[in-house]
């Protein structure tokens, strides 16, 4: 005969199962419910309860900076966002140039590039002037400014960048063109800056325009650690900082290219602080390592800085190679494009070299053509088509800004103590507010104005920065990039291969994915 407790317990078994699936039912109309309210009170992505934006990132990680610009036009330009539950990021992402200009000029104090971005970074740059704050950065930057305005260096910048394109860059597209093959573009631009960044700013030349393109380990190693180092802004700190201290996955790789790195600016720096030793002066040197060496005026002094100049090796190299190397090739695929372009910026060019045989000077083939300081200057077509480029693919497509106390934007907006700022310099391109109805295309005549160049506003256009913080290198950069376009276009019909695609990747810098496959045409 069953009892009482054995008749019952099928009913309280079913009970509990029930109740489960109620709590079940409950919490999925919870989530579902958040879901919801966060779609319809927040005008930006997805907010996911516990995962914040990141389900949204990978979502559309093939096409993040598209997908940023179209949610940043829903969202009338600025919406707010939070990261996964313990991470503790949250902030706005916006493209407003009022907001640009009161982080980066008005109230510059409360916005430095802050923990998150110098802790990822330290590893690779630590504490040189990218990746410094304050009065450590106030110091280099000052250095920095004194020197590379300085008449020594200017003219020598431009002689190093002078040789490199008409010793090895024109001899070995010269081989390219010969042999009749297709080639990456981009790869060979950032041969091309690497090799000039290092011998302008360090004294040396890592060869890697050689005209057999060797490989150069320390230059593979560089571009390895900046592209690992954007994984720590992908993932939170408790996922990358046990695997950077155990040594496991994409951090063991990114240690071993940061080895490479280190090993390449300490052996430079030694070398420059032997030669110092032994002549006690580097009168002969016209590099920003050696004048900053001289500055400092003692060997004691220039040995309690290794650190210091190493770190400022790695900084300088990082913003001398890439920023420029890729500018160059968006810009050739936007010439290819825009025939028409390429139409106005030789006839500029030949305008220009024009003047040569009027005042009755030596007459000279295209092909042994070596421009002018001067000459760089008056092509105004060519840096405005320069600065569209810039404008429609940034070498930065997006920086980050934390805040240090409350704060308010001067919409009101109120931002608070720890909060991430970034601002989109890729979307800005592409709103119609800030670039009007034509902002999609390719149009260097915006930059014009009676014949003459016509800057923009910092904060409307932070290719180079803005404020305080504005490139110190902008100068060299658009000569660099004059010398390289003018020097090309002069002599070859850039076309890229049939059927390559050509699109952005996700990087600390505008990489082309594909990179830049061309063959190229000698000109008639």
């Amino acid at each position: 005969m069953m009892t009482m407790r054995q008749v019952f317990f099928p009913l309280e078994w079913l009970c509990a199962q029930l109740h489960c699936w109620d709590i079940t039912i409950a919490l999925l109309g919870l989530f579902i419910f958040s879901c919801l309210l966060q779609r319809f009170t927040n005008k930006g992505p997805m907010l996911w309860p516990l995962m914040g934006i990141i389900p949204t990132l990978f979502i559309h990680f093939n096409e993040i900076y598209d997908w940023g610009t179209r949610s940043l036009i829903r969202a009338g330009g600025t919406f707010q966002f939070r990261g996964m539950w313990m991470a503790g990021a949250y902030g706005f992402i916006t493209v407003n140039p009022s907001k640009i200009e009161y982080m980066l000029k008005t109230n510059f104090k409360n916005f430095p590039k802050g923990k998150c971005y110098r802790e990822r970074f330290y590893d690779l740059l630590g504490n040189g002037i990218f990746n410094a704050d304050d009065d450590s950065w106030k110091g280099q930057r000052r250095l920095a400014t004194s020197e590379m305005h300085s008449s020594r260096f200017v003219e020598h910048s431009f002689q190093t960048m002078q040789d490199l394109v008409h010793q090895k860059l024109l001899k070995l597209l010269e081989k390219l063109v010969k042999s009749g093959d297709s080639f990456d573009l981009q790869e060979l631009l950032l041969r091309f800056t690497f090799d000039n960044i290092c011998i302008a700013a360090l004294g040396i030349d890592p060869g890697c325009l050689a005209i057999d393109l060797p490989d150069v380990p320390f230059a593979k190693a560089f571009e390895e650690a900046t592209e690992l180092t954007l994984f720590r802004f992908l993932v939170p700190p408790f996922v990358w900082k046990p695997l950077r201290y155990f040594g496991l996955g994409y951090e063991k790789r990114l240690k071993e290219a940061i080895q490479i790195v280190n090993d390449f600016a300490e052996k430079t720096v030694m070398e420059r602080m032997e030669e110092f030793s032994k002549l006690g002066n580097l009168n002969d040197h016209s590099d920003l390592l050696s004048r900053l060496m001289e500055i400092q005026s003692s060997e004691k002094a220039i040995q309690d800085n290794k650190k210091f100049h190493r770190d400022f090796c790695i900084s300088f190299i990082l913003a001398g190679r890439d920023t420029s190397s890729v500018a160059l090739a968006w810009f050739f695929w936007l010439v290819y494009k825009y025939p028409e372009v390429e139409t106005k910026i030789l006839n500029e060019i030949i305008e220009i070299l024009g003047i040569r045989e009027s005042k009755n000077e030596n007459p000279y083939e295209y092909d042994h053509v070596i421009f002018t300081e001067l000459e760089l200057k008056k092509m105004v077509y060519l840096q405005a088509a320069l600065s569209e480029s810039l404008r429609l693919y940034p070498s930065v497509p997006i920086d980050l800004k934390e805040v240090l106390e409350d704060d308010a934007f001067p919409d009101g907006t109120v931002i608070k103590k720890g909060a991430r700022v970034l601002y989109s310099i890729f979307s800005m391109a592409r709103m119609e507010s800030i670039w009007g109805k034509d902002c999609l295309e390719f149009k260097p005549e915006r930059w014009i104005k009676d014949r003459q160049f016509v800057s923009e506003s910092q904060f409307k256009y932070p290719v180079f920065n803005a404020g305080p913080r504005l490139c110190v290198g902008k100068k060299f950069a658009y000569f660099q990039m004059k010398m390289v376009a003018a020097s090309i276009l002069l002599r070859y019909q850039v076309e890229v291969v049939k059927g390559h695609k050509v699109i952005p990747k996700l990087t600390t810098t505008l990489y082309m994915k594909n990179g830049l496959l061309v063959t190229l045409e000698p000109r008639a």
